[in-house]
């Protein structure tokens, strides 16, 4: 079968990171990825299944992947060479002979996390016994090859192929209601709602979300889906973002780029925070948002957030981090901030209870899908990837904000 693998390469890793560090222009002429014929991945056990993805997501792990710009720190818990790809709405094809939750023809999403169910460890972890299989501390052992998800583990596969492998706890069945171009976005929804739900905004406070890619419109989305009345200020590059950012429920939106002084006073002014100017380096911030969601967790937009933090404020850090450098962390000492980390899904604390993220997620947009599906591309057929990878890379080109991947029949 044919799929988007990434392979072992040294050489091309570091000339890739190279290009990528050394010229805005996209280029992924040394990326050690390939469309590949490459065997169907074996059903490792009685609970497993066969899934065909209808429509894949382009992540910016992936894209972190493929330009060399990830942080090396989880290269111990991937297994090479690897097929991409873990935001997807597939087909079950085929099923295991235990298999009770679905059955061939059903249209699933898929919670990629590989923890101790998955694998066959018993007893769980910690983290997997408290239903936080994201956090699970076996990503390196069991009955599979190393992998914190699907589509960083070589057994499994990933979506980005004609079909891959999940066992049967990591499916969830999705209700006719939801379309394709929004269920494809449940697993992108679910990490936003994740960090979404870090905090409990309250009418008459403020949050700034630092960030309209995919994941910082899904942040707005999701506090305006548990019915958050808090202010919503969003920080977008791009027109079409800030759109987005307003018909999801952004009370305003700032720019995220021009001279910094600037910048900051349009920030400030959104926030009613005071901007001072030091003799020497970047403004301080008086004031601020009641809690700021950092969407993108380079640098400078740590570092913008934690000065935009209110004094006894909260940072939630929700996008996938580099290796940031550069960060003054005064502010972090000197206003008393505290900062939350929020990776993938877990299980969450509401008022009526506890529930699982997917779940959760499911259930929220079922009722709000048709508001997501402008957030996704017009679909790229599976052998046009790098087309694809290049539109995801560029994506102030275009209206969409979520590139995606189709497998023709």
């Amino acid at each position: 079968m044919r799929a988007v693998q990434y392979f072992r390469s040294v050489p091309r890793y570091f000339l890739q990171k190279l290009l990528s560090s050394a010229s805005p222009r996209v280029n992924l002429s040394c990326a050690p990825v390939r469309l590949a014929e490459v065997p169907e991945p074996a059903l490792p056990g009685p609970r497993w299944l066969r899934l065909r993805p209808r429509l894949t997501g382009i992540c910016g792990s992936d894209l972190a992947t493929i330009t060399g710009k990830g942080s090396p720190y989880l290269a111990p818990v991937t297994s090479l060479p690897f097929v991409l790809g873990h935001e997807v709405v597939a087909t079950v094809t085929d099923t295991g002979p235990e298999v009770t939750r679905v059955r061939a023809g059903d249209r699933v999403v898929l919670q990629p996390a590989l923890g101790c169910q998955v694998r066959g460890i018993e007893p769980l972890c910690p983290a997997c016994a408290e239903g936080r299989a994201a956090l699970c501390r076996n990503v390196n052992q069991g009955a599979l090859s190393a992998g914190i998800q699907t589509g960083y583990c070589r057994d499994t596969g990933g979506a980005w192929s004609e079909g891959f492998v999940a066992q049967e706890s990591q499916v969830y069945p999705v209700p006719p209601e939801l379309p394709d171009a929004a269920a494809v976005l449940v697993e992108p929804f679910a990490c936003a709602l994740h960090g979404a739900l870090q905090v409990r905004l309250q009418a008459g406070q403020t949050a700034l979300v630092i960030g309209c890619g995919t994941i910082g419109l899904l942040v707005i989305a999701a506090l305006r889906a548990r019915d958050c009345r808090a202010r919503v200020v969003a920080v977008a590059r791009f027109d079409h973002q800030a759109e987005h950012a307003r018909r999801l429920g952004a009370d305003a939106v700032v720019p995220a780029f021009g001279p910094v002084l600037s910048r900051y006073r349009d920030w400030a002014s959104a926030l009613g925070a005071d901007v001072l100017k030091p003799e020497l380096g970047k403004p301080a911030v008086l004031g601020g948002a009641d809690v700021v969601f950092d969407c993108i967790a380079s640098s400078q937009t740590i570092d913008d957030a934690l000065r935009f933090t209110r004094g006894g404020g909260t940072v939630v850090l929700v996008g996938m981090p580099g290796v940031p450098a550069g960060v003054d962390w005064t502010p972090l000492w000197f206003k008393e901030l505290t900062i939350k980390a929020s990776y993938a899904y877990g299980v969450e604390t509401l008022p009526d209870g506890t529930c699982d993220t997917f779940t959760l997620a499911l259930r929220l947009m079922t009722s709000s899908g048709d508001q997501l599906k402008p957030l996704v591309s017009d679909p790229y057929p599976l052998a046009e990837y790098r087309q694809a990878v290049l539109a995801a890379l560029t994506r102030g080109d275009g209206r969409s904000v979520k590139t995606v991947l189709t497998v023709p029949s």
